[in-house]
C-alpha cells in the first residue's frame, strides 16, 4: 500500500482522554482528496499499524484531522499516540480509505457515543455543505468529554444537534431519537460508537421497521468486540484454497486465516485484527463463510459475492476458495 510522509503540525485535547493530530504533507502539495466516512492508516514509529477516521471537513485538503481516545486496554496504538507523539514528528500515514461512507438520501439521522463522533462529524460537515438536513445525536459521558466543543456551539445551518450526556442520565439506550421512530424511505441511519451500542441500535432500528440497507454502522473500543473472536472453544480446523496459485493451507481451531496465510508467506493487508476495520477484507470464490466481523453489514454478509476478514471469520464448509 502506498505511503504518505506527513508532519505532526499540532496536538490539541478535544474532550477528557481525546487528542486531535493535524497531519500537514511534508510535500507542498495537496493531500489525496477524501469523502466523510474515510479512514487512514497511521504507521506509528513503535511499528504499530492502526486506523484511525478523519474528522472535519472533507472540503479541507491542506491537512488531515484525526481525533484519538486513550483506551483502558491500549495495546500500543492510543497509549503511543498520547505520551510518545509531538509536533513537528515525521511520520508515515496511508491515502484514505472509505467504507463508511454517505449513500444518497434525502435526509439522514446520525447517531455517535464517545469517539465515535470523528467519523459523525465529518458527515454533518459534508452534509452541510451539500446542503442536505440532518439531524445529529452525541452522547458522551459529561461535559469534560465532549470532543469539538466549538463546533457544535457554532451550529449548522442544516442539520439539528443533540448532546446528551450519560452522567446527567441522558441515555441514548433508554431515549431514543423521535426520528428513529417513524421510519422513512428516503432517509438513512449512520451509527458509530461502541460495538454493544451500535449492536444494539441496529437491532432496534431493524425492529422499527428500518430496511437494512438504510442502516449503516462502524464500532469503535476494540476491547468490546464479541468475545466469540477470540472463543476458541467451539472453533473448527478447515482448507483454505488460493485460487492464483492453487495452494491450500489448513486452518487450525486455534489459528485464524490471517495467522496461518503470514505464516506460509504469503502477504496480506492487516491492521486492527479484530474484524473491525476492514483492511483484510478478501473476496470469497467458493464455500461458506462464518463471518464474525463489525465492519460488514448483514445484507454484505448475504450477497451473493461474499467477502471474509481474514484476521477472524472463519469456514462453514470444509474448504474455502480466496481470491488471492
Amino acid at each position: 500500500m502506498e505511503k504518505l510522509k506527513v508532519v505532526v503540525d499540532s496536538i490539541s485535547r478535544q474532550g477528557e482522554g481525546n487528542l486531535a493530530i493535524t497531519l500537514m504533507p511534508v510535500q507542498p502539495l495537496n493531500l489525496p482528496e477524501w469523502q466523510a466516512g474515510a479512514h487512514i492508516n497511521i504507521y506509528l514509529p513503535n511499528h504499530l499499524t492502526r486506523q484511525y477516521s478523519l474528522t472535519g471537513s472533507p472540503t479541507q485538503r491542506d491537512y488531515y484531522v484525526i481525533c484519538v481516545k486513550k483506551e483502558q486496554l491500549s495495546r500500543g496504538g492510543s497509549q503511543y499516540i498520547h505520551e510518545n507523539l509531538r509536533v513537528g514528528q515525521y511520520i508515515e500515514i496511508s491515502p484514505p480509505c472509505n467504507q463508511f461512507s454517505l449513500k444518497a438520501a434525502e435526509q439522514y439521522l446520525l447517531i455517535a457515543a464517545g469517539i465515535g463522533i470523528t467519523p459523525i462529524l465529518a458527515m454533518a460537515e459534508q452534509l452541510e455543505a451539500q446542503g442536505k438536513f440532518f439531524e445529529l445525536y452525541y452522547c458522551v459521558k459529561t461535559p469534560l468529554h465532549l470532543a469539538f466543543i466549538n463546533r457544535w456551539r457554532q451550529g449548522f445551518k442544516f442539520g439539528k444537534i443533540h448532546v446528551l450526556y450519560s452522567s446527567l442520565g441522558e441515555s441514548l439506550r433508554i431515549e431514543h431519537p423521535e426520528s428513529l421512530q417513524h421510519p422513512q424511505p428516503n432517509t438513512r441511519l449512520y451509527f458509530c460508537g461502541p460495538h454493544s451500542f451500535m449492536q444494539d441500535y441496529q437491532h432496534y432500528a431493524l425492529e422499527l421497521g428500518w430496511q437494512p440497507e438504510q442502516i449503516h454502522l462502524e464500532a469503535f473500543h476494540p476491547e468490546q468486540v464479541s468475545t466469540s473472536l477470540f472463543d476458541t472453544a467451539t472453533n473448527t480446523g478447515f482448507q483454505i484454497k488460493l485460487q492464483r496459485s492453487g495452494q491450500i493451507f489448513h486452518v487450525p481451531e486455534h489459528q485464524s486465516i490471517a495467522h496461518v496465510l503470514l505464516k506460509n508467506r504469503i502477504n496480506i493487508p492487516l491492521s486492527c485484527e479484530m474484524g473491525m476495520c476492514g483492511a483484510c477484507l478478501t473476496r470469497v470464490v467458493a464455500g461458506e463463510v462464518d463471518h464474525r466481523d463489525s465492519v460488514q453489514s448483514d445484507s454484505e454478509k448475504n450477497s451473493s459475492e461474499q467477502y471474509i476478514a481474514l484476521c477472524c471469520s472463519r469456514a462453514k464448509s470444509p474448504v474455502l476458495e480466496l481470491d488471492l
